[in-house]
């Protein structure tokens, strides 16, 4: 069992409880394969197993390359005797009462969740931004950031180490250092599209860097924009194509949906990389404060996030509570680059899909 021990894992299977206190949980319980609610920790099955019946231990594992034909084993879901089945739903609870309590709620979650965090071989990716920074002020551990020289994320992430009276390491990104990542990335991932590879990229060289300075752990703000409005689609819902959600809220809770995917490709690129990630804005008690904020404590006229930041402004100074912040595929420049080396290579943008068609030349 990864992430949470088997007896609490059981209680969950028992009681039914999608967030019973735990950071995520997949693997076997008794013969009962479970993988959590927002499925924070991989686990994969042969894809052609029987609709029912329990697995053997050479039919499913956390690592998709042990696997002959792997497929992704759904969150919130079970497999025993009886085949796979849902066991896990995210609730749906009734907002807070006021702005004050709701605030008070987010600060304790996170606080409670950061602080709780072993620092013991650990690093912090960092990239200037509310997430990162909050992790950066409350847990003693040396900060990174990978981007190209002239990048959004490099020049962000040292004014905000300046203003926490703080160093921050530089992996300085470059077309050699893509180039050779590119398959590898792939390859652990599964992924060959250019915006999986795109996203993977930062994380994974900044990994490599961590790992190779002797540390094996890496805490990363993941989750914090689902969780609590930080996407432009939610914030415009429902104009926005993107979400068929009529309400901020219900927008929210449609991109928390797609954290399993992410997660999953996210944790098999920087295991790759030989660190292990640390989430703790996705623990279950931040999970299910943020369940509980009403929309306009996700998103107040041009500001996202509104309810993280201010629960933030305890840890931080305001101008490190009040930035936004770029996708890291954008802030480190590995999108614009990536793309720039599959046009040096003939791949131009009137093909389709030409970053993807590069990326599978890569590894071919």
């Amino acid at each position: 069992m990864q992430g949470a021990d088997a007896a609490a894992v059981a209680d969950a299977l028992d009681s039914g409880d999608p967030l019973p206190g735990t950071g995520g949980f997949a693997g076997d319980v008794d013969g009962t394969l479970v993988r959590d609610v927002l499925g924070r920790y991989p686990l994969f099955v042969e894809r052609d197993i029987a609709e029912e019946g329990r697995l053997g231990h050479d039919q499913w594992g956390h690592d998709p390359a042990a696997l002959e034909d792997p497929r992704s084993f759904p969150a919130g879901h079970v497999r025993d005797g009886d085949g796979t089945r849902r066991r896990f739903t995210l609730p749906s609870p009734d907002p807070f009462p006021d702005r004050e309590t709701a605030v008070e709620a987010v600060q304790a979650a996170v606080e409670t969740s950061v602080d709780a965090v072993d620092t013991d071989g650990l690093a912090i990716a960092f990239s200037g931004g509310v997430d990162s920074a909050l992790l950066a002020a409350r847990l003693d551990a040396p900060l990174y950031v990978a981007g190209f020289p002239d990048s959004h994320d490099v020049e962000a992430a040292r004014s905000a180490a300046d203003l926490l009276g703080t160093d921050v390491r530089v992996v300085d990104l470059t077309h050699d250092a893509i180039e050779r990542a590119v398959p590898e990335v792939a390859r652990a991932t599964g992924r060959v599209n250019a915006m999986d590879v795109q996203i993977a990229l930062p994380l994974y060289l900044a990994a490599e860097r961590v790992a190779a300075d002797g540390f094996d752990r890496l805490a990363l703000g993941q989750g914090a924009d689902e969780l609590f409005g930080g996407y432009a689609k939610v914030a415009k819902a429902p104009e926005d194509p993107r979400v068929d959600a009529d309400t901020v809220r219900g927008a929210q809770r449609e991109v928390v949906a797609t954290l399993p995917d992410q997660l999953e490709r996210d944790v098999l690129a920087l295991r790759a990389a030989g660190v292990e990630p640390v989430t703790p804005l996705l623990h279950d008690r931040v999970v299910a404060a943020a369940l509980r904020l009403d929309g306009d404590l996700l998103v107040d006229g041009e500001t996202r996030k509104v309810a993280l930041r201010a629960a933030a402004r305890e840890s931080l100074p305001d101008e490190i509570a009040d930035r936004d912040k770029k996708a890291a595929q954008y802030g480190s420049l590995a999108a614009r680059e990536l793309d720039r080396l599959a046009r040096q290579a003939g791949y131009k943008r009137r093909m389709d899909n030409h970053v993807t068609k590069y990326i599978e030349a890569l590894i071919e």
